[in-house]
Order: structure tokens, then sequence, then C-alpha cells
């Protein structure tokens, strides 16, 4: 559906970009209060072991300590996301590395490091484990003493008759993959500020669920919601990492309340390596796909090992996603999945861009093009042939409304050239190609995935969004004023939006599930048709006419189809309405919940309201003697409905793809006995804009009736089928298949090397 609209699809600069770029943006280390205090945590240097005893008699005497911390002074609450087994301070035992012992509040940051030096822990060691698949073994060390073989979680899901097809198929193919940690690497760090006066603890956090942070905070700190208020800071950077899975806030809201004076603890970037933002889960996913002749996916077969680390977070919706998404993409009929979520003695894991997807992707986009390998046929061809369209209904009850995926699947083909090249093939290059579906918000944190917002029309005319879902650097909030522009029919300049306070806005999940356009473009859009209703009853006052009759363009209110007409402006009706007896002003409340489903025991429901997809390929060299993988081009098309903003569209596709292109290439902690041996961006290596490849982006036509104005999710689309997209372009290129990640340039020699293809 093709539609002009006056605002909406317009190339607009992001609302707070001038700040950003001028140096007033306020981050969190900018934050400060009359009298805060520098907060510290002490962290455990062993993966497993109990606590014998913490003495912090000596710290506490220091000159300008203010206040010292264990879990004896904590409500010793377990926290969580799914499962509330993580406590605020480590209270038995510890379980890894960097784990929050104890922590000190001083009068500057040099007492404060001091202080910890003072405190004695006593430990007795236990023996640790770190491998998911060893730890599931029956003699195993339990991380959880209540969690037999350590396992957090299990989905298993059978589907249509799996056995029979893989008897009827033509070709089967069977692999393992591996994924790894990896980081969100997000510019700025974790941080929080916390005050705590008259029973009342207001938090600053660089947050992106300011009131899921407020939920876990006040169950933490044994407090009502209401007497916790969160305040979102500038955000440097978030892509799932500062969702409040961590125990930083917590930390800073126990010392706040313990001292009585305002504390702040800002994360180094160690301690973010070692206890930060949650890296994506890493999984072991052995894979068995089974074709018929003509390349048409009869069966697929998983049995998926997720690393939770310590704790669960996040990691319990995102083994689900692994384990299910991804045949909303295809279309599937026989499936079967087997997944474990598996407690070890490494860092807690969690919620990083594509939420599971990129680390099943990894595995199937792979062995579909191994299908396409062993059947002599064309990989473009056959992801066209699976590909999902408008009406499919997944496996799982996932309900595909509008859906452009092979259109997407042509544009990425024509923008690769892959025809043309794929018939002049030339030694050592390759070409790659891989597809994803992603959501539009997701329904899993109970029943409800909506949002909502206020919109106050002011008398001179300007309009001001209240909405508590954030900024975190994606452009939320300059898409969010073009929709109520675009509705409104008023100027983009005429409209501000509030920062997210939850004392001050209406309840909103926050940012994650690429849910934000979809669902708070949505709440505003009916909060601004509701003010919009109350202008145009005003103005038919004035204008002697029917407020159906009525519209509103460039902020001026007259009768449809006659512009050149009486007219009244916003701003008239806004000030007529206000100033009478009896008056009120321009006020309007929308709320928005998808027709989704929460999924029932048997895992099947539809997830979201709105899915979108895409499409990619590349292109690589690969040099047999040094194993040395470059990527010569890299295409990616979307179909995300109406494009709201083409600037920061873009701008998200790229972002995406250069964090893919890190995850598939460079990134990845290295563990030695549950320590990280390159816990810092000189030895974690993220690429850089030297390393981006030329870059080609799309948007293909498409419009989804249930968003506003046609809009859907776009914001972790571009990260999910990036890794096997490269997995793909270097088999074409030198026949080998790396399954392991990231895919270093000693993986590929060493492979070239086995098959004797090196030189």
């Amino acid at each position: 559906m093709a539609t002009e609209f006056a605002v909406v699809g317009k190339r607009l600069p992001r609302f707070e970009g001038n700040e950003k770029v001028t140096g007033e943006a306020r981050y969190i280390a900018d934050i400060t209060l009359p009298g805060v205090i520098q907060g510290k945590i002490l962290r455990s240097p062993y993966p497993h072991a109990r606590i014998l005893n913490i003495d912090t008699s000596r710290a506490r005497r220091l000159p300008g300590v203010r206040g010292v911390v264990t879990a004896q002074d904590t409500l010793k609450r377990r926290w969580g996301a799914f499962q509330q087994d993580q406590p605020v301070l480590a209270i038995d035992k510890v379980r890894y590395v960097g784990e929050e012992v104890a922590a000190v509040a001083a009068v500057d940051e040099e007492t404060a490091l001091e202080a910890l030096s003072l405190i004695d822990v006593e430990y007795e060691e236990l023996p640790p484990v770190f491998d998911p698949e060893a730890a599931m073994e029956p003699d195993a060390p339990l991380v959880h003493e209540d969690k037999e073989r350590n396992i957090a979680m299990r989905i298993n899901v059978e589907r249509g008759d799996v056995a029979q097809a893989f008897a009827h198929a033509h070709c089967v193919v069977e692999e393992a993959f591996q994924s790894t940690l990896h980081w969100h690497a997000a510019i700025e760090t974790i941080g929080s500020v916390a005050h705590f006066s008259g029973g009342k603890l207001t938090l600053w956090m660089n947050t992106q669920t300011l009131f899921m942070a407020r939920h876990r905070v006040a169950w933490a700190m044994g407090l009502r919601e209401g007497d916790v208020r969160i305040i979102q800071s500038a955000v440097g950077g978030g892509f799932g990492g500062k969702s409040c899975d961590d125990n930083n806030a917590m930390v800073c809201a126990l010392l706040a309340m313990k001292t009585g004076r305002p504390v702040r603890i800002i994360n180094e970037r160690e301690e973010e390596f070692l206890a930060g933002s949650r890296p994506r889960v890493p999984m072991k996913v052995y894979i068995k796909m089974g074709f018929r002749r003509d390349g048409l996916i009869l069966a697929k077969e998983l049995r998926i090992i997720a690393d939770n680390g310590a704790y669960t977070g996040k990691a319990a919706g995102i083994l689900s996603v692994a384990a299910l998404r991804h045949d909303t993409c295809y279309k599937f009929e026989n499936v079967k999945t087997d997944a474990y979520l598996v407690y070890t003695n490494k860092i807690p894991t969690g919620a990083f861009r594509g939420f599971g997807n990129p680390s099943i992707e990894f595995a199937l986009e792979q062995a579909l093009d191994m299908g396409a390998e062993k059947l002599g046929l064309d990989p473009v061809a056959v992801a066209r042939l699976n590909a999902a369209e408008p009406g499919y209904v997944s496996p799982h009850g996932n309900r595909v409304g509008s859906c452009e995926l092979k259109k997407c699947i042509d544009e990425a083909a024509r923008l690769i050239g892959w025809e043309e090249k794929q018939k002049h093939k030339v030694l050592g290059r390759g070409l790659g190609v891989g597809c994803t579906a992603h959501v539009s918000g997701k329904r899993h944190f109970g029943d409800y995935d909506g949002g909502s917002a206020l919109i106050k029309v002011n008398e001179d005319g300007k309009v001001y969004i209240w909405s508590g879902e954030g900024e975190i650097g994606q452009g939320t909030n300059t898409v969010l004023c073009q929709i109520a522009a675009e509705e409104l029919g008023v100027p983009i300049e005429d409209v501000e939006i509030s920062t997210a306070d939850t004392d001050l806005t209406p309840y909103c999940h926050g940012a994650y599930a690429s849910r934000l356009t979809y669902i708070a473009g949505n709440a505003v859009k009916a909060a601004a048709a509701e003010a919009k209703r109350q202008l145009l009853e005003v103005a038919g006052e004035s204008l002697e006419a029917n407020p159906q009759d009525l519209e509103i363009q460039g902020g001026r209110i007259y009768v449809q189809g006659a512009p050149e007409g009486r007219s009244t402006t916003v701003a008239e009706a806004a000030y007529s309405r206000l100033f009478r007896r009896g008056g009120a002003p321009i006020v309007g409340f929308g709320s928005f919940d998808p027709d989704s489903q929460l999924s029932d025991q048997n895992r099947y429901g539809n997830e979201s309201g709105a899915y979108n997809f895409a499409c990619q390929a590349a292109e690589v060299a690969v040099d047999t003697e040094t194993g040395q993988v470059k990527v010569l081009s890299y295409v990616s098309v979307a179909d995300c409905g109406t494009v709201v903003n083409p600037v920061g569209a873009e701008g998200q596709l790229e972002g995406s793809i250069a964090q893919g292109l890190g995850y598939a290439l460079a990134e990845g902690l290295t563990m030695e006995e549950g320590r990280p041996l390159n816990p810092n961006f000189h030895d974690y290596k993220i690429l850089t804009m030297a390393d981006m490849p030329p870059f080609q982006r799309d948007f293909v036509p498409s419009y989804e009736p249930t968003g506003p104005f046609g809009a859907k999710g776009l914001g972790e689309l571009g990260m999910d089928p990036v890794a096997a997209v490269i997995a793909n372009a270097i088999n074409d290129a030198v026949g080998v298949r790396i399954t392991t990640l990231p895919i270093t340039p000693e993986k590929v020699l060493k492979a070239l090397r086995e098959k004797g293809k090196t030189g």
C-alpha cells in the first residue's frame, strides 16, 4: 500500500542528536547530586566457592568510608526476569568470577577502592563446572543445589510426524554448530545514581526498561513499586545489555538506603565484562534437516544446549526464541526440538540484539545451504521456495500477516549480483545468503505486551508526548514524534517528547523485542487521535462545521476539500477549549496491546502482533595461504512495513551488520577456568569503521495493517543471519564449512589444511 504522508517517511535528523554531538546530553556519569558519594563493589575471585566469613571491620574504620554492606544487610531475596535465582550480594557462596560479594560507599573513588582492599573474605573453593554438556552429567557439581543436573529449563516440542518426514526425504544433512560469548560493547558502561529520602528511592539509570527495573528493584529492596522512581539518563548504547538484569542498580540502591547519602556506581570496563551487561547466550546446536529433491524442507530436528551461566536472567526467553522462532521464517511442517538451558560457573548470560536468533540461525541457515549444495541447487532458489508468505501459520502458532520475504530474497540477490557472479566464479571468492524473521514485540512477560502514551496540546499549539519507553540511541523518540505529528496534522517542529520517568509517564515495557515503533508508535498514534478529536470538536464550534468534516494540515484546521475557506489553528483551538467557563486542556491518552498470545504449556501461541523479515547476502575473498577472510560486499534487504524515518532505519541496518560481522569474524570472550582472559577492548576485538565492507541496504515496499501508518519493527532484524551468511560465503569460496564462532583465520586455515586446499 503506497501512501504519501506529510511527516512519516521523511528523512529527519534525530531529535536528541544535537545534544549528543554538542556534549549537552546528560549521561549517567554526568548526573550529580549534593553530597553524592562513590560506591564500589568487591567481586569474587573464584568461579565456585563457599563463603565462610566476611570481615568488614577494617574497611568500616577507614576515614572517608560512609558504609559497607554484605548479604547480611539485604533481605536475601533472590530476583530475576523469569526465575528468581539471583541475590543482590552473594549469600552463601559465589558462583562465578566477578559475582558481587560486598560493597562500600566512600567520599571518593580512591577511598572506596582502598576500603575494598581491607575487606577480608574467607572462601572454601568448590569444584566448578564450565561446560554445559558436562554440567548435565549426573555426577557434575551443582551450581544451585535445587537444580537437578544443573538444568534451569527444558523445551521439548514436536509438531507433525518428523520420523516419517525424514523417511521420505531425498536428502538429509546433519551437523553441530557452536556460538560464543558475545559482548554488547556499548560505548558507555552500566551505571546508577541512587538517592533515598523520606521512604522514596530515586534511581537515575542508563536502562532501556525503566518500569521493569522499578519492579525488580522494589522487590529486591522490599519497597512498594510506587516508592521507587526510575529516571532514564541519556544512554550510550544498550543492545539488550542495559535491561536491569545485573546487580549494579541493586547495590547502588542498597548503599543509598544504608548510608542516607546519594550514591553513584559506574562499572569500569573490566567490571562490565566480568559482571555487567550479560553477554549473548552461547549455544551448541545439533541440527538435522531433510529435503525433498526440489529443495523443499520436509523435516527439521534440533538439540540445543545453551550456557546459562550462574544465574538465569533472560536466558530462558532467549532459549525459547532459539528453539521456535525461526520456524516463522520458512514454511515448516515437521519439526522437533529438545533444548536445554544449563547452569555453569560462568558469568550469567542474557539479552543481546537478536535475542536467540543469531545463535540458532548460524546453524539453520548453514544447514539450508548444505542441503542446497548436496542437492546441486541454488541456495537463493531453495530459500525462496521455502520462504514464509502472508497467511502462513508456523508450527508453533505464529500467524504471519504482512510478509515480503520473497521480495527481500529477490532484491538481495539482485544487489549482490548473485546470478552473474555464480556464472563467472572467481577462485577464492564466494557468495553466501541467509534469511531471518523477527518480531515487533513479544508477549512473554505475562499476558501483556502493550504500551501507553499521553499527548498534551499546549495553548500555543506545541505538542508534548509523555512516554516511558525511553531513548537508547535507536531513534525511537524521533519516530514517535513523527507519528504524533502525522496523526495530528502539525509540523514536526511543534512536537516534543518527555524523558522517560516512572513517576511522570504512563506504564511502558521499554526497549526490547524490536517493539517500540510498532507498539509505542500505536499507543502514541491513539493518544494523538484522541487529542485530534478534541481539537476538531472545539474547532467545529468556531467554524460552524461538523467535526467529522474537518481536517488538520500544517497546524491549520479547515473544512475538508476547502483549504482556502474559513480556518482556525491548532493553537487557537487549544486556547479556546481551555480558557472558557468549564474549560479543559487538550490531553489525549492512548494505549495499544497487540493481538498476540502468551504461549501455552505446549509452547503454542502467536507471540507477536507483527513479524518483520529480511534477506542478506555477502561476497567474500579467502586467502588460502593465511585463512584471512575479507568481506568484499554486504547486502541487507528488510521488510519492516512503512519506514517511518529512513535515516534512522538505514542506521539500524548498518549498525546491526557491523555487530553481526564482529560476531561472525572476531568477537568472543576467551575463558580459562571460569576467568575471562580478554576483558577489555585491547584484547576483545571489535571491528572498526576501517573493517566495514561496501554495504548496500534497501527496504522492500510493505505495509502492516496493524502498525502505525503501516510500520513494524526493525532494530534487531539485521543482526540475525550475518554469521551464517559469512560462513556460507566462505564455503562457497573455498569449500570448507566453519561450525564454531568466531570464524578466525586460524580456523579457516586449519579446515583448508585438513582438506588439502591451502596455497
